[in-house]
């Protein structure tokens, strides 16, 4: 989405919604990113970083939960104003556009998935 800058109004940064589902996408990539990055210290080391395994749990659940809206609040953002784009001229533009958001909803879906067994794990928890 940040290389979708195609002259004159067509550049990403003249709409903020853009902006915003860009920088809801790095915040989403980045806690991918230390989740990968604890989940290979835990393989590698036999132990977590998070030293409570219900604390680690509760983590999984509530970052899973709150990246997962995030993502979906970018791409509502974003959308409406391609398709309001798309109705007037359909271009090179709005195509990047729209990959950029359909890309931002399957990571949403993923992430969503993750909510799943991050709930599942939770609920096999004594957390009282």
């Amino acid at each position: 989405m940040a290389s979708n800058a195609h002259g004159g109004s067509h550049d990403f940064s003249n709409y903020p919604e853009y902006n915003y589902c860009l920088g809801i996408s790095i915040l989403a990539w980045l806690y991918t990113m230390a989740q990968v990055l604890r989940d290979v210290h835990r393989l590698g080391s036999g132990r977590d970083l998070i030293a409570a395994r219900k604390t680690s749990a509760v983590v999984d659940f509530a970052g899973d939960q709150v990246v997962a809206y995030f993502l979906i609040s970018g791409l509502s953002a974003a959308a409406p104003v391609t398709d309001y784009m798309r109705r007037a001229a359909d271009n090179l533009f709005t195509d990047s556009a729209a990959a950029a958001i359909s890309m931002a909803f399957f990571a949403f879906v993923a992430i969503g998935l993750s909510a799943l067994v991050s709930g599942y794990n939770l609920s096999l928890e004594a957390l009282v």
